[in-house]
Order: structure tokens, then sequence, then C-alpha cells
């Protein structure tokens, strides 16, 4: 499976100019293996979320995003981008299938386990069980990260860092409370308040 054409069309322009603007800080890179298959899971604060963990590697990231982008006009756009359309409203098997079928081709998945950007007072909200699930049906291992800070043009405000790869075990409650600890403890540690 080939990276989606307008992937490969805009990622180095767009990598380039949002870069340029928000002056990102990147650690832990080495933590994204070069080739394989590989989940990316983290907290979401913000829309541009996705282009910061996209940017962070050379590797084309499918996410997993809200079935409500795929319609209208910019269906064709995110179809374009290797996006995985999800029923929020529901378990959406489909989307699940179609996930882990990219992984099974040893490609990168990125998800957000809240499920939707973290408006609340919390520091983070409760993870949803399909990073660990995807992960453990098709025996890969997730990269958690944490982004912290904001996105302010022309000043090096914002944050991610990867952290070492976790394997899933048979018990995805405890799997799942281990990575939403992992994304917390830092956040914590950085200062973030609920």
């Amino acid at each position: 499976m080939k990276e989606p054409l307008l992937y490969r069309i805009v990622r180095r322009p767009l990598g380039f100019c949002f870069k340029a603007i928000y002056k990102p800080s990147v650690i832990g890179k080495k933590n994204i293996p070069e080739n394989g298959r590989i989940i990316l899971a983290g907290n979401h604060t913000n829309y541009f979320d996705c282009i910061l963990v996209g940017t962070a590697t050379k590797r084309c990231v499918h996410y997993l995003a809200k079935d409500e982008l795929m319609k209208g006009p910019l269906k064709y756009i995110f179809k374009g981008m290797g996006i995985i359309p999800v029923n929020r409203r529901q378990k959406d098997k489909a989307a699940l299938e179609n996930a882990e079928n990219i992984l099974k081709d040893e490609k990168v998945i990125g998800i957000f386990p809240e499920g939707t950007i973290n408006r609340t007072e919390d520091i983070i909200m409760p993870f949803k069980f399909g990073a660990v699930k995807m992960a453990k049906d098709t025996d890969t291992a997730i990269v958690p990260f944490v982004i912290t800070g904001k996105y302010k043009p022309f000043k090096r405000s914002v944050k991610i860092r990867f952290f070492e790869h976790v394997e899933v075990s048979d018990n995805l409650e405890e799997s799942n409370n281990n990575l939403m600890n992992i994304v917390a403890s830092e956040l914590a540690k950085e200062g973030v308040k609920s």
C-alpha cells in the first residue's frame, strides 16, 4: 500500500510551513521506528495535533478521525490524506478493521484515545480502548506521545515528546490504564494543571 497521493503532494510544503510558523520542539523522535507497524497514541489539545505528529516522522501517519470530516467537499481532502473515518456514536467495527489492515501492511496509525480535543478542566480525559484493542489484535506496539504548550505563531511554545514503545497485554483495561498513566504523568510533570 502506497502513501495516499494527496499526502505525498502536501506533506513537505505543509510540514515546512507548519515548522516555520509554530517552531515545535520534538523530543524522542528516535522512538518512532523507521519501518514496521506501529501505533502512535497520545493526548489531543488542538486541531493542529495531527500535523504536529505527522511532521515528527518521515512516515505516513494514518489517523482515525470523526466521520463528520468525511462529509461535503472536504471529504476528498481527508480521504486523500489517508484518514480513517470513525463513527463515534457507536462501536465502529469497520473503522477498527480498516486501521488493523493498515497495521498488517506494516504502516503507522495515529490515534488520540481521548476521542476528541480535551476542552475540559481535567488534565486528560479517559482513554477509549481503540488503541489497545487494535494493538492487541495485530501484535503491534504503541509509542505514547504527549503534547504540551500552545500553538503560538513564531514562538517556540508547543512541544511533543515520544516515549519508548509499550506492549499491550491480554488485560486491555490494564494496558489502557498504563497508556493513559504514561501520558497523564508527563502532563503533570510538565505542569499541566487539571
